[in-house]
């Protein structure tokens, strides 16, 4: 329960392990919001210009901020602190909080201007009223984006002080006020009451959080603006290739929306397998890279590098294992994990199927997304922004007539597989380039261990995926109409067969994982 404290300093695995339960509370959240919307309104063109509203404030988010503006500030933070300038850190916080601050607003009254063009050229298939629809809702999400930055703005006086708390609780209060707004307001105002739902979530997971635990850290909100200030220079130096270097992991729900929007209820299916997909992917990159940044950084600040070295690689190979063996168990029981929680009112078992085939196609590249995700922040922590932005814009370049060529040979399947192909390119190009310039070593991964994982990984999906296609055609034969049990029996068996067999060959092939496992759980 110390790992609970707001004020609680925490170590790399103790974090790692709270951002890991909050990501899992939150995934479970989220999908029960999907579950709600799926439910409540289907997969449709209203829930298509639902997914794509987001688009336009996300984009904004990333140009102006560089998408992931705590990133920087750790670094920048952790150098002032090193030199016993904390005080000058925060002000240097500040000055860009309210530089910036002034330039969402500005940029939001403006973008609500052209958010109509903007909605009719990045979705060539919606009809006019969904784009009437989706303009609106883009409008209700664009002031989110002020609230996100100058959350992620004072979140970083918090990560730079080892306090994950906050961090935690941040996406599942942003989960609750979409169901919220659903809840209360869908009756008057639609599929819109979830638009609002997700603003008031920005507000009250991501700013108020962070600001009070800052306020209770003993920072102070001050307002200056300082345009000659070092510091400001040394931010920009470092935001700016976020801001105009297009990462796919950003890019690739635009590459796919752009060319799903011409089938009703693609994007939605899509969103829909990709936020199944993202939850685990969350517990395991997410968790792991938000956790190790301010370690990283610190060790470089230091000059530590080859502990810095060592910690990413072993990082990278314990998300790499966990990934190869979670994705057997996610593609062996698509069907049963999208039915069960998206199954039901007007989201009809087509839909389930579709979104199943999507969700098992993502799934393939889990263990890319998670290493990619360890790689970026490694150059991050050394203060490194130029050189990543520069090769994954590079990569969105190639990997563009992927989504073209998927979707013409394979529909919205190909889209799928286009964004597997994608980030293999972009995690296998980090990885490199990290070895090529000395800072990680490729010959640092435990291959050994990222062996046994992945034969576990093939025997166990395989072994699930064999028996319980028949076990599920059986029960479904046995009590039709009976869809949503039989999917959580079959999945809750299904489970508790791979966990027998993934550690069954773990130990005969004389891994090390269960044991480190059981022991650093305190269970062995």
């Amino acid at each position: 329960m110390a790992l609970l404290r707001p004020s609680h300093t925490h170590t790399a695995f103790s974090a790692s392990i709270l951002l890991a339960a909050a990501a899992l509370l939150s995934s479970l959240i989220g999908l029960g919001r999907g579950k709600y919307i799926a439910w409540l309104f289907g997969a449709g063109p209203q829930t298509d210009a639902y997914m794509a509203a987001f688009r336009l404030p996300d984009l904004m988010n990333n140009f102006l901020v560089g998408g992931a503006v705590s990133i920087t500030f750790v670094t920048i933070l952790n150098h002032y602190r090193e030199r016993d300038e904390e005080a000058e850190g925060e002000r240097v916080l500040f000055i860009v909080l309210n530089f910036v601050v002034l330039a969402l607003i500005a940029a939001t009254i403006l973008l609500m201007y052209l958010a109509g063009p903007y909605i009719r050229f990045t979705n060539p298939g919606f009809s006019a009223g969904q784009v009437v629809l989706c303009t609106h809702m883009t409008r209700l999400l664009l002031p989110a984006q002020i609230f996100l930055f100058a959350g992620s703005v004072i979140g970083a006086t918090l990560l730079v002080r080892k306090q994950f708390l906050y961090q935690a609780l941040q996406p599942i209060i942003y989960n609750l006020c979409i169901i919220a707004g659903g809840m209360l307001l869908h009756r008057q105002l639609g599929i819109s009451a979830l638009a609002i739902g997700a603003t008031a979530g920005f507000l009250l997971g991501s700013f108020a959080p962070n600001a009070l635990g800052a306020a209770r850290a003993g920072v102070r909100y001050r307002w200056e603006i300082d345009l000659r200030h070092p510091g400001l220079r040394i931010w920009l130096h470092m935001t700016l290739p976020l801001m105009f270097g297009f990462g796919l992991p950003f890019l690739d729900q635009y590459f796919a929306g752009y060319y799903a929007s011409n089938g009703a209820g693609e994007i939605t299916r899509l969103a829909n397998a990709k936020q199944i997909f993202s939850a685990p992917m969350s517990m395991l990159a997410q968790a792991a890279g938000v956790a190790s940044l301010p370690f990283f950084a610190q060790l470089w600040a230091k000059g530590k590098r080859y502990e810095f070295a060592i910690g990413v690689a072993d990082s990278v190979s314990r998300v790499v294992a966990l990934g190869l063996l979670a994705a057997s168990a996610m593609i062996a029981l698509a069907q049963p994990i999208v039915g069960l929680i998206f199954g039901g009112g007007r989201f009809t078992p087509n839909d389930v199927r579709q979104t199943a085939l999507f969700f098992a196609l993502y799934t393939l590249s889990l263990f890319l997304w998670s290493a990619q995700a360890i790689y970026a922040r490694s150059f991050y922590a050394a203060g490194i922004t130029w050189l990543p932005m520069l090769a994954s814009t590079v990569i969105v370049l190639a990997a563009f007539p992927l989504y073209g060529l998927g979707y013409r040979w394979y529909g919205a399947a190909g889209l799928a597989l286009a964004s597997d192909a994608g980030i293999a390119l972009q995690a296998v190009s980090l990885a490199v380039l990290l070895h090529r310039r000395r800072m990680v070593s490729l010959a640092g991964l435990d291959y050994a261990e990222l062996g046994r994982c992945l034969l576990a990984a093939m025997v166990s999906g395989a072994g699930v995926g064999v028996v319980f296609w028949w076990l599920g055609g059986a029960l479904h034969r046995a009590a039709p109409g009976r869809t949503q049990w039989i999917d959580l029996v079959v999945l809750v068996a299904g489970s508790a067969l791979w966990v027998v067999i993934v550690k069954w060959v773990l130990e005969k092939t004389g891994s090390a994982l269960p044991r480190v496992a059981m022991k650093r759980l305190g269970m062995g």
